[in-house]
């Protein structure tokens, strides 16, 4: 369980309920309030990023912790605290640039960092209590210029490293961590992060970074976290070349070397913490698929470029109908020209197509029906039977030659051809190719037989968008439904009237399907599950807000947000059976809270961890 924050107003029934169900066991840290006991004092405690309080200690505690005498006397409080860092923040977010191709951006994440390295607990109320400001930072876009740069910004370990040289190791290795429950793991091979291709070992970066969003937005306790790193090598031939390089510099691992390699991770990670959850982020597509179905039904695991990215875009394109003025059951109508054809763009046509057979049915019929909504480009243009060569994983979506012959459309037809003759009710940018959505492609989507099209740019980073709002509402006017993947401004058009930019970005959804499957215990994260936390989120914005082209939330609100998607994942996994509990709160009781809505939701937010500092007792060893 986690702290419970003096801000939730829990009904007199669930309270008792969770008081009951709570072992003491559970209550040794900074759970509820109690007192933390630790075995270091002095500067051990200090240099310490779970327990230093910095200026914060107060004058007892200095005592209990032989402190005096090591900070300044002046006891501050949290809030003076985070005005002190503020100000030294604006002050030196210049001087820590390590020259002038060094973006203001990476600047800030290298005081960010600092700060997470001396003090955990501020380090997070920062970023929670400004987390408009400072998820672009921790996150995209700036995450993926720290993940190119890792092996210059590496000062203090976090996480692990797992490398084809640990072959047979990793069952003892993984004890190493400190850790004895682990909630949490994010794991990458560093082959695909982002748009930016293989980084080798340096993709850490994008672990560290989805996990801080796991801690700010869903509440999941920093000591219980764990980003890793497989490393089987990189063909970054740069990287191979370069000295400084921290990584195997070797030419990656394939075919069943590469398996045993994530195999005999899966095993021990989930031998030390058969309770974990294991999110896989930035694989390349030849193995991003092939490792969701390999492990999705034995272990606790999701891809969130697949799965998350999916949800997201069911959730804007739900949105979408919403703003168009149409009933939401018209979603199967929907014509989408999709560019993109990697895991990511694949993950998303499988989900949409499975959420239109829902609408029309669920049935066989309804599922083959569904797939007609698609037109899928490629690098190599419009997919069709007629290529050779085709991707599996593609097959499913390739058009009908005589079809297309129709339409006026050929195997390869370029985007623009495509645009042209489909008319599509919805552009969606899955393609990693920054601005793929030329003036052209702009243009052809005037034709659109929808009253109020839809462009969804949702490649990162930033410079990977295949446009930006200013180049949609320059040429479609402002009716246009714009979203995107990395944050960007909203538009002025003049005349009082404002384009909205949308950020489609998976950090609404994965913190809340995580923390719904932590908190309902499933043993499996189900379609049902990742479907309902995507029908939640679709749901969340008002009908005055669709209707200005709104269809995604402010980023301020995603405690919020969280709080309720990892509710509907509850509750769907309760319906479907795969709820066994959390922490003494065991699927009979969670089927009682699930009828509840309320409860449900206080539920979790009972147990999201807010960052306060717990009084620290000390304990010889």
């Amino acid at each position: 369980m986690a702290i419970l924050s003096k801000h939730v107003r829990l009904s007199s029934s669930l309270l008792k309920r969770l008081k009951q169900h709570v072992s003491a066991r559970f209550l040794t840290t900074t759970e509820h309030n109690r007192p933390t006991i630790v075995h270091k004092r002095s500067l051990d405690i200090l240099h310490d990023p779970w327990f230093n309080k910095g200026t914060a200690f107060s004058m007892t505690e200095r005592d209990r912790l032989d402190l005096r005498g090591l900070l300044p006397p002046n006891v501050m409080s949290t809030d003076l605290q985070i005005e002190r860092f503020m100000v030294d923040l604006k002050r030196f977010e210049v001087q820590a640039r390590d020259g002038p191709s060094d973006p203001n951006s990476l600047a800030k994440w290298r005081i960010l960092n600092r700060l997470h390295d001396r003090n955990e607990t501020m380090y997070y109320k920062i970023l929670i209590a400004k987390i408009e400001e400072y998820a672009p930072v921790v996150y995209t876009p700036t995450v993926g210029l720290v993940c190119q740069n890792y092996s210059g910004l590496f000062r203090r370990p976090r996480g692990m490293y797992f490398s084809a040289e640990d072959r047979g190791e990793m069952m003892s290795m993984v004890y190493n961590w400190p850790a004895e429950q682990v909630d949490m793991i994010v794991v990458t091979d560093g082959s695909r992060i982002l748009g930016l291709g293989d980084l080798g070992v340096q993709g850490i970066g994008i672990a560290i970074g989805k996990l801080d969003l796991y801690v700010a937005a869903a509440g999941i306790n920093p000591q219980r976290v764990l980003p890793v790193m497989i490393d089987v090598g990189t063909n970054n031939e740069k990287l191979l070349k370069d000295p400084l390089y921290l990584g195997l510099q070797q030419h990656r691992l394939d075919g069943d070397d590469y398996l045993a390699v994530v195999d005999e991770f899966m095993e021990a990670v989930f031998t030390r913490w058969p309770n974990v959850i294991v999110q896989f982020e930035d694989f390349q597509s030849k193995w991003a698929f092939k490792l969701l179905q390999r492990y999705r039904n034995t272990y606790r695991m999701f891809n969130d470029d697949v799965q998350g990215t999916a949800g997201v875009a069911i959730a804007g394109l739900l949105g979408a109908v919403r703003a168009q003025g149409r009933p939401m059951i018209d979603f199967p109508k929907q014509k989408i020209v999709v560019a993109g054809a990697g895991s990511a763009g694949i993950g998303v046509l499988n989900a949409v197509r499975k959420t239109m057979a829902r609408m029309l049915g669920n049935n066989e019929a309804a599922f083959e029906s569904a797939k007609s909504q698609f037109w899928v480009v490629d690098a190599k243009g419009l997919i069709t039977e007629g290529r050779e060569n085709i991707d599996p994983d593609a097959l499913p979506f390739a058009r009908n030659l005589k079809e297309m012959g129709r339409q006026g459309l050929r195997e390869g037809a370029s985007l623009v051809e495509v645009v042209k003759q489909v008319k599509p009710d919805v552009l969606l940018g899955l393609s990693a190719v920054g601005g793929l959505f030329s003036k052209e492609v702009l243009e052809a989507l005037k034709g659109s037989t929808s009253t109020r099209p839809a462009i969804f740019a949702m490649s990162n980073p930033t410079k990977n968008a295949e446009c930006t709002p200013e180049e949609a509402f320059s040429i479609l006017g402002d009716n246009v439904i714009f979203a995107s993947g990395s944050p960007f401004s909203n538009v002025d058009l003049g005349n009082g009237r404002t384009g909205h930019c949308n950020q489609g970005n998976n950090m609404y959804l994965f913190p809340g399907i995580g923390l719904g499957t932590l908190l309902s215990g499933s043993r499996i994260i189900s379609d049902g599950m990742l479907q309902a936390a995507a029908e939640r989120l679709a749901a969340y914005m008002t009908e005055e807000e669709v209707l200005k082209g709104i269809i995604f939330p402010s980023i301020s609100r995603i405690r919020d947000i969280t709080k309720e998607v990892a509710a509907a994942v509850i509750k769907e996994a309760v319906e479907e059976d795969l709820a066994e509990g959390y922490h003494g709160m065991d699927a009979r009781e969670l089927c009682k809270l699930s009828d509840l809505q309320d409860e449900i939701e206080e539920y979790v937010k009972y147990n999201m961890w807010s960052p306060e500092y717990p009084t620290l007792v000390y304990k010889n060893d």
